[in-house]
């Protein structure tokens, strides 16, 4: 089989968001156990890791609401490259320890994230089309989410010892560093789609509609381009589709918070489980990824088959089922107190290693399950608006991973898992409500097409 361009296009890009967040989210796993290391060694460090995630999400959610309008006038592939800069900063920023610096570079991975990640969500739908979304969107996710178990794999080897040492920081976030600039560098190899957007790349268009246009200048108008994606932002948000969606936004970003700052840090508090909980942080992260990556190839396989057949519903739905099951075995498995600091307490039964990793697994493949399909709807359901779509998407995200990472620092392991049961049945009712109409609508434009189809 030929690869086209834009294939190759989504493959650099899956790649390039492997290696940097290779780097960044195992840096968030295991942010909160490696400064309260360095706080032990040295009383005058203060900062503190559910802070830090915290401003990252605030920053973040602020600036989805920019990054359109910057990509209006740069396009994806600057923003992407220039969001990943960002991120080698902050991954940087853990080799000089200190309370400012954290924050600061926190606040400079907000905006990085941002323009990455609203960034991404153009080109991938500049190089999809309405039969090559789901699957790009699937293989995207699997080979990205390898980053969880490759960087958390290396993590699982450096903190065998309970006790986490200054050189063996260093070694980590040497590494890790070096991963995101590796990838870095990767993005920086994008090459356009083959089917050139105008009049701003942040409006987008279906790639349809791109093969009818006649080529004209892209950014004669920047800061009017601009100014029209920060409206057309604001004016999509407030339509019912949107808001019923960002219910569903809402839940992913509170998992998100859960599994990549919170779940694996209380494994890792929890004395009952051994000597080896530390080392089971990084353990935690891996299975994480493998359940991410099984969900993203296994959807990315059957994308076509499942949208042609049953529609994404059917899989939202089925990640609703396991991640049901993970907030049921973590709250039998870990104590109350275990997202804080060390404790002596247990669960409901004896702690097991065992059951943490199986939660694990579940919490990453019932996240690819969402975020697979959210991808998939927002490509084909807003083609024309695909930047708006996907910036409004990591905006509901990421304020509510600001809030939750806000109260995890106060609020115990048992009323997090009673919030994200809730969200969880609100978010997959609002996700299988909006695909219904949008295929009903679909449906019923067709046959006003073809009047024969119903005879």
């Amino acid at each position: 089989m030929t690869l086209n361009r834009n294939f190759i296009n989504v493959m650099i890009l899956s790649w390039g968001f492997m290696l940097v967040f290779t780097a960044f989210q195992t840096m968030g796993n295991i942010e909160k156990t490696v400064l309260q290391s360095i706080t032990d060694e040295d009383n005058s460090f203060t900062g503190d890791a559910y802070t830090s995630l915290s401003i990252i999400y605030a920053v973040f959610a602020t600036c989805n609401w920019l990054a359109p309008s910057y990509i209006s006038m740069s396009g994806p592939r600057v923003a992407i490259l220039t969001g990943a800069c960002c991120y080698v900063l902050f991954i940087a920023s853990f080799l000089w320890p200190h309370n400012a610096l954290l924050y600061i570079a926190s606040c400079v991975l907000g905006l990085g994230a941002a323009l990455i990640w609203t960034g991404h969500g153009q080109y991938l739908t500049e190089n999809s089309n309405t039969e090559t979304m789901s699957r790009n969107a699937g293989v995207f996710w699997a080979i990205f989410q390898t980053s969880m178990f490759i960087g958390n794999l290396f993590v699982y080897f450096m903190f065998i010892n309970p006790k986490i040492d200054g050189s063996t920081r260093i070694i980590v976030f040497s590494v890790l560093t070096g991963l995101s600039i590796a990838g870095t560098c990767l993005l920086a190899t994008l090459r356009s789609s083959s089917q050139r957007l105008v009049l701003g790349e942040a409006e987008g268009v279906s790639s349809a509609d791109r093969e009818l246009q006649i080529p004209e200048p892209a950014r004669e108008r920047p800061w009017i381009a601009a100014w029209d994606a920060l409206i057309d932002a604001f004016s999509l948000f407030l339509t019912l589709k949107m808001l019923l969606l960002s219910l569903t936004f809402i839940y992913t970003g509170l998992v998100l918070t859960f599994y990549s700052g919170v779940y694996s840090s209380s494994i890792g508090f929890t004395k009952a489980i051994g000597e080896t909980r530390k080392s089971l942080v990084g353990l935690s992260g891996i299975f994480i990824g493998i359940g991410e990556v099984m969900g993203g190839a296994i959807f990315g396989i059957f994308a076509s088959k499942l949208a042609r057949n049953c529609g994404g519903w059917l899989v939202v739905v089925t990640g609703f089922g396991v991640h049901l099951f993970a907030f049921i075995s973590i709250f039998l498995n870990l104590p109350n107190d275990s997202p804080f600091s060390e404790t002596d307490k247990v669960g409901f039964i004896t702690p097991s290693p065992i059951l943490a990793m199986a939660g694990s697994l579940a919490l990453g493949f019932g996240d690819a399950c969402f975020n697979t399909q959210i991808y998939s709807l927002l490509g084909t359901l807003f083609a024309k608006q695909s930047a708006s779509a996907f910036a409004l998407f990591k905006f509901c995200q990421s304020v509510a991973a600001a809030i939750s990472f806000a109260y995890s620092s106060n609020v115990n392991l048992y009323i997090q898992l009673l919030i994200l049961t809730i969200t969880t049945v609100i978010g997959t009712g609002a996700f299988c409500y909006v695909e219904r109409i949008s295929r009903r609508e679909a449906d019923n434009a067709l046959t006003d097409t073809n009047p024969t189809l119903v005879e």
